[in-house]
């Protein structure tokens, strides 16, 4: 068995990892869309309701691809 199975814990500590990383990189994604926005633009990003459905539908594809991680082949 892996340290990880071992672990009674192991859930909640895996909770927390994830939380923390997916704030790290919303963090980076809102900084880098701030950035870009400030350069092009000036002020505020002009997001399209088009765009955000188009962001919302990439998220939704790469949580479904990091869920099945964990299923094996």
């Amino acid at each position: 068995m892996s340290q990880i199975e071992q672990d009674p814990n192991w859930k909640n500590k895996f909770l927390v990892m994830g939380t923390a990383v997916g704030a790290v990189v919303g963090l980076g994604a809102a900084y880098l869309l701030a950035k870009n926005a400030e350069e092009t633009e000036g002020g505020p990003p002009q997001i399209s309701t088009n765009d955000l459905i188009k962001a919302g539908v990439s998220v939704i594809g790469v949580v479904r691809g990091i869920a099945s991680l964990g299923r094996g082949s």
